[in-house]
């Protein structure tokens, strides 16, 4: 699974194209009125002011090279401050195993670097912005998370470790192990690195093969088909 385009919303589009651009110094590929898109390694995102309710926050994650963790750790040191858990400021997951990082952006979103040691490519120039391979995570909220999951078979995607899903669980869906995930739950669930717990926001996941799911305005999921073309 790759994620061609994520598209989330925000109330603050100036402060965060000022800060994923001019601090993070991420490229614009796309941008109008409401919206701009930035390019992320071999995927996009886009943040967009339009039907905002609320203060919508999300988790997502980019994948960096497999030998580039401390360095890239430094490299964002000196754009933001790092999250803090349990006084430490990167996450060693053994079982992936993988390294990761944490920020929060102006909006408040929860924003990983995050090198899989055994799927993502080295790289052999110094640590920067055009390292970052992909989108590796995005976390979908649902009402229903065995119902979705359920639906996510229909194309295909299903949890990485084969394990009942349920709406407590962190429930990491994917149809190949390229370390590409969407990250199922439901709400009240507390993100690693926050002390925010997850909530229900409309957003959109464009995939391969033109697929589109997410959450609606009316907070319910969805999986359509695009024209839309990267």
């Amino acid at each position: 699974m790759e994620i061609k385009l994520l598209t989330l919303q925000t109330k603050e589009l100036e402060m965060m194209k000022e800060f994923y651009t001019q601090y993070l110094g991420f490229s614009i590929c796309r941008e109008s009125q409401n919206s701009f898109q930035i390019q992320i390694g071999t995927s996009t995102l886009e943040f967009t002011n339009l039907n905002v309710t609320g203060e919508p926050y999300y988790h997502f994650a980019f994948n960096i090279p497999s030998n580039h963790f401390q360095e890239a750790k430094e490299w964002l040191k000196g754009k933001t401050t790092l999250l803090l858990e349990d006084g430490e400021d990167e996450a060693n997951f053994s079982f992936w195993p993988a390294h990761a990082c944490y920020f929060e952006d102006p909006a408040g979103n929860i924003v990983e670097l995050i090198a899989r040691y055994n799927v993502n490519a080295n790289s052999d120039t110094p640590f920067s912005v055009n390292n970052i391979l992909n989108i590796s995570e995005i976390g979908l909220i649902v009402k229903d998370a065995p119902m979705v999951g359920e639906q996510f078979k229909e194309i295909n995607i299903f949890d990485s470790e084969s394990d009942l899903i349920t709406n407590s669980s962190l429930n990491f869906m994917q149809n190949n192990k390229n370390g590409v995930f969407i990250i199922l739950t439901s709400i009240g669930r507390r993100w690693l690195f926050s002390e925010k717990k997850s909530k229900i926001f409309p957003l959109k996941i464009t995939i391969e093969n033109q697929i589109v799911l997410g959450v609606d305005e009316e907070h319910n999921f969805f999986i359509k088909y695009s024209d839309y073309v990267i």
